[in-house]
């Protein structure tokens, strides 16, 4: 069943508007692989209509007028749209891309809270800091950046938008939200969810948009600056092109997470935790663990509790509330991750388990869950990513090693030591270079700053932090006045 939701038009300047190029995008369920429906995509000129709105609606002053507190009730009430429909942007997102509904629901609910702790610290958020200094006083002022593109990819929409759009609104911005094809059902409840909020027209604007859109809006001087989540390269093309302008920039650009698993851990309570870390949404998530560094005196140990678990793990139908490995978003990415399994067994790793299409299953774009053994650091399995749910299994012989290992990748977003000494691993910990880092479990707070070192990213998401990025300082220095 299509889940309900306005795929017809975008919402621009605070109204419901058809787009005028006439392209579609066909929503293809990744479970049945049949025809759900279609979305209207934004053309240049809707674009160029959408960042008009938003430029205008900065330009005016109104928005900006209201402080950091009126605005954030705002994003309160965005938060309560969208709490009332969590029902429906659940079933919608597994429905358009085949996350399984325990992870869909989770995330849907993971947005309206973010929402809301932006929203309790927009109450307090300071703008401008008095300093004395010799001579007179320094007005130390906090002015947002403008109007924001906010770019945001299929499988995680509701947070990922939340992420971007909350603490620009409460900053003072004004935002185009660039939604991809592939989600049209969570856009469009993003959209009512925003419209029921009655924020001014054009403060936000909501549209759906292929790629060469998207580069338009990139290019465009309306933008003052551009958040972007999505894949290493496409963020790479964004860095370039804001170059020219110098547009502000903020970049998270996916991982290769490593998971060190010390040499004192029970597996029977590790290894279940490790697979849910690396297979949660069918391993379509940037924070995935997805490489295994295990100590080479129980390795063989350590792949015995591996292969014992991972046969368990239920695969199949994303509806079912066991289910964690659901199908792939797409045939294309489905193809993209079998390559990287043929890429694998081409450079020598052992295929230890997995590594084609569920046998059991006639329909849908599944691989099955995959684990390569026997892994070297410089493999490409090892070095990019998959965006699916391939594991990779590396040894090694001491701390410094393992520590080695992690650090050995262009990518520094996630990942996570596994110890019976919390001491010991957050040492481990320390010495990692990643945004974000967990020890003893998985699992990090969403509403904390989030982002990654080297080619994971530029800057920080959620969080205090999280307002850093659409906020611009300025002195006002006030001289004494002179006396006469």
């Amino acid at each position: 069943m299509t889940p309900e939701g306005n795929t017809e038009q975008m919402f621009v300047g605070g109204r419901w508007v058809t787009p005028s190029g006439g392209e579609r995008f066909d929503v293809i369920s990744p479970w049945t692989q049949e025809r759900i429906g279609s979305v209207a995509l934004a053309s240049a000129a809707d674009a160029e209509a959408a960042l008009q709105a938003a430029r205008t609606a900065f330009d005016d002053g109104g928005w900006t007028a209201l402080s950091p507190g009126e605005r954030a009730r705002y994003v309160s009430a965005i938060a309560d749209g969208l709490e009332v429909r969590l029902g429906r942007s659940g079933v919608a997102l597994t429905t358009e891309m085949g996350k399984p509904i325990v992870a869909a629901e989770r995330g849907n609910e993971y947005a309206v809270a973010m929402a809301r702790d932006f929203a309790r610290m927009g109450e307090t958020l300071s703008t401008d800091e008095q300093r004395e200094v010799p001579g007179g006083t320094s007005h130390i002022l906090r002015e947002p950046v403008g109007v924001v593109l906010a770019i945001i990819p299929w499988n995680s929409p509701h947070p990922l938008a939340v992420n971007k759009l909350a603490p620009a609104l409460i900053a003072g911005c004004t935002v185009v939200v660039k939604m991809a094809p592939e989600a049209p059902f969570n856009t469009s409840i993003l959209a009512e969810a925003i419209e029921a909020a009655g924020l001014p027209p054009g403060v936000i604007n909501v549209l759906t948009a292929g790629s060469e859109v998207s580069a338009y809006m990139v290019n465009s001087p309306l933008v003052d600056k551009i958040s972007f989540t999505g894949s290493l390269e496409v963020g790479q093309s964004i860095l370039r092109a804001s170059a020219a302008r110098l547009t502000r920039v903020t970049l998270e650009l996916g991982g290769k997470s490593a998971a060190i698993v010390l040499d004192d851990v029970d597996f029977d309570r590790t290894v279940p935790e490790l697979l849910r870390a690396s297979l949660n949404s069918s391993g379509q998530t940037c924070r995935a663990l997805t490489r295994f560094l295990v100590p080479q005196q129980r390795h063989a140990e350590f792949m015995d509790a591996l292969l014992a678990y991972v046969a368990q793990v239920p695969v199949g139908d994303p509806f079912e509330k066991e289910t964690v490995v659901g199908p792939l978003v797409s045939a294309r990415q489905r193809e993209r991750v079998e390559s990287y399994i043929e890429i694998a067994r081409a450079e020598g790793a052992h295929l230890a388990y997995g590594g084609g299409r569920p046998p059991q299953l006639d329909h849908g774009w599944f691989v099955e869950p995959t684990i390569f053994d026997g892994v070297a650091p410089k493999m490409r399995i090892a070095q990019e990513e998959v965006f699916g749910p391939v594991i990779s299994v590396l040894t090694y012989q001491d701390d410094n090693e393992a520590v080695s290992v992690a650090n050995d990748s262009i990518y520094g977003l996630s990942g996570a030591v596994f110890t019976e000494d919390v001491a010991r691993g957050e040492a481990i910990a320390r010495r990692v270079r990643a945004g974000t880092f967990n020890v003893g479990r998985v699992g990090i707070s969403m509403l904390q700053p989030f982002g990654g070192y080297r080619c994971s990213g530029l800057g920080r998401e959620g969080g205090p932090e999280g307002f850093d990025a659409y906020l611009e300082t300025k002195q006002l220095y006030v001289p004494v006045p002179l006396v006469s």
